[in-house]
């Protein structure tokens, strides 16, 4: 039986309709799409592709962030090579007033649950005052990048840290509708959605993954930062990627491959705690944010924005079933790692 043509499948019809052509196409050029999410065009989309089209959006979203990202796509397409897209990682804020947001992960457990993923594993984070928790999709775990998604623990920092999270983010905006809610509803009973419901969905579920609180005081961010790098960086980006990450070979090889480039690859690879799991990165890109200054003027500052990320996993027996399979398990150490690319200083 013939392959299906990427241009026929339902995946490129959603992504086409969202994007443009230009866009989709380039899109497809750059990342490895699974098999499971190349389906003929049919009257509803399912969970699988809709979540393939938000995972290829938000990764495209990460691209036009990182620089140093973007050069390394680029010189992989131009090689005749495709991502393999790992995960993507976001932050959240756990407390009591978050405004019109959900706190925490449940501003996004909200979302990825309906689109077919499901916690695969809790991961503590105490030098950040975090918890991490990976989301892998059900219907094709190895295949659909997953999401780590960290909460930070507001409750575990000064009452002068506390008061100033709660002037950033207590005015947060949810960027879904009641109308969206429904849908998603609706695909986590039904599986899938109608091809017009979905087309309308899909730019409301990458607006998630973006800044929802208003222009912060720079008094508030010294404040913050001076006790968290990681909520500073939630003051200036919000809930958008603070990663995409590729999965390469040898992330040995690589990091010195982009060192020989000139590039900001961390000169340390995490390994995890029993070896199957090693990742590096590049240092976020340093971008320019605006504060609200001590007089209501508004200032400008360099901070750390977004990064992009390589990840190498090793085949392992599951003890449960003796089958062979992909580690798709994250590291609390390797995290806490990776972690430090945004902080203001690396």
């Amino acid at each position: 039986m013939q392959a299906m043509q990427p241009q026929e499948s339902q995946l490129w019809s959603l992504l086409e309709s969202v994007l443009g052509a230009g866009k989709t196409q380039a899109l497809f050029q750059m990342i490895e799409v699974p098999t499971a999410a190349l389906v003929p065009v049919k009257p509803n989309v399912s969970r699988l592709v809709l979540a393939q089209a938000m995972n290829m959006t938000l990764f495209d979203k990460n691209l036009q962030a990182v620089p140093e990202g973007k050069a390394y796509v680029d010189d992989k397409v131009a090689r005749g090579g495709k991502v393999v897209f790992d995960h993507g990682a976001l932050r959240t804020v756990l407390m009591a007033d978050m405004g019109q947001l959900p706190a925490g992960e449940l501003a996004f457990k909200r979302v990825l649950e309906p689109l077919g993923f499901a916690v695969a594993g809790v991961y503590p984070l105490p030098k950040l005052r975090m918890t991490g928790r990976a989301y892998a999709h059900l219907d094709a775990p190895e295949e659909i990048a997953q999401f780590f998604v960290s909460e930070l623990h507001v409750d575990q920092f000064t009452p002068a840290f506390q008061a100033a999270v709660g002037r950033v983010v207590g005015q947060s905006a949810d960027p879904l509708t009641a109308d969206d809610v429904q849908l998603l509803a609706r695909l986590q009973a039904e599986h899938a959605l109608p091809t017009m419901e979905a087309v309308r969905l899909l730019p409301k579920l990458v607006g998630c993954f973006d800044v929802q609180h208003p222009l912060p005081a720079l008094a508030d961010y010294e404040t913050i930062l001076a006790e968290s790098a990681e909520m500073a960086w939630i003051t200036t980006e919000g809930n958008c990627f603070n990663h995409a990450t590729d999965h390469v070979p040898d992330v040995f090889a690589l990091t010195e491959e982009q060192a020989a480039l000139g590039r900001s690859i961390k000169p340390q690879v995490e390994v995890s705690s029993d070896g199957t799991v090693r990742q590096t990165a590049f240092r976020a890109a340093q971008v320019q944010r605006r504060f609200v200054g001590p007089q209501g003027e508004i200032v400008e500052k360099t901070v750390p924005g977004s990064f992009y990320e390589f990840i190498t996993r090793d085949r392992i027996v599951d003890a449960q079933s003796g089958e062979t399979r992909l580690d798709l398990r994250f590291d609390s150490g390797n995290a806490q790692g990776i972690f430090k690319m945004t902080a203001a200083m690396c």
